[in-house]
C-alpha cells in the first residue's frame, strides 16, 4: 500500500493486518485509551473479524520510531474499519503517541475511506467520546460533521458523539 511521510522526513507504509500484530495492536489500543475505553482482546478481536471488517496497519520504514534495531520496522498505529451495505463504520483508529500529530492518523483514515468506497460504502459513520477534543477537531479536519449525541455510549457511563462523513461514490470495476 502506499507510503507516506511524518516528523520530519520519517517514511511509515500502510498495509493489511497480519495475524501475528494482534498483541501489539492490542497493547497500542491499552496505551491510547483510558482503560474504560480500551477493548479487550476479545472484543478486539471480535470487531476485527466481524463480516465487512478490514484493519489497516502503519509502520515505519526505519528511522528513530523504527524500534530497537532488530526489526528495521515498528507499528506506528491501525484503524479497524467495516463496510455495511452503503455505510462504512471506523470502528478504532489508535496512533501510538510518538507518532501522533505526523500524518499516521490522516494516511490510516484515508485509506480505510478508500477501502470503504471501493466496498460500495457512500457514507462513513464513527463514534468518539464527547469530551476527547483532539480526536473531534481531527474529525472535523478529516470532514466529519457531528450527526448526534448517544447518551451512555460508553459503559453506560460517558456520552459518544456520532460524526458522519459522506464519500464520494467510486464506480466499481
Amino acid at each position: 500500500m502506499a507510503g507516506s511521510r511524518y516528523n520530519g522526513g520519517v517514511s511509515f507504509r500502510t498495509r493489511d493486518f497480519r495475524r501475528p500484530d494482534f498483541e501489539t495492536l492490542w497493547r497500542i489500543d491499552q496505551a491510547c485509551f483510558d482503560p474504560q475505553l480500551a477493548y479487550s482482546r476479545l472484543e478486539l478481536a471480535f470487531y476485527m473479524r466481524r463480516p465487512g471488517a478490514f484493519t489497516l496497519v502503519a509502520e515505519s520504514e526505519g528511522g528513530e520510531l523504527a524500534g530497537d534495531g532488530d526489526s528495521p520496522r515498528r507499528i506506528l498505529g491501525f484503524i479497524v474499519a467495516e463496510a455495511r451495505r452503503k455505510t462504512g463504520h471506523i470502528i478504532t483508529i489508535d496512533v501510538v503517541a510518538e507518532a501522533r500529530r505526523g500524518g499516521v492518523g490522516t494516511g490510516l483514515l484515508l485509506a480505510a475511506e478508500r477501502r470503504l468506497q471501493q466496498a460500495g460504502a457512500v457514507v462513513v459513520e464513527l463514534e468518539t467520546p464527547v469530551n476527547n477534543a483532539t480526536a473531534i477537531r481531527f474529525y472535523k479536519q478529516m470532514g466529519y460533521f457531528v450527526e448526534k449525541t448517544v447518551t451512555g455510549y460508553y459503559s453506560n457511563q460517558m456520552d459518544a458523539l456520532v460524526m458522519r462523513k459522506e464519500l464520494e461514490i467510486v464506480a466499481r470495476g
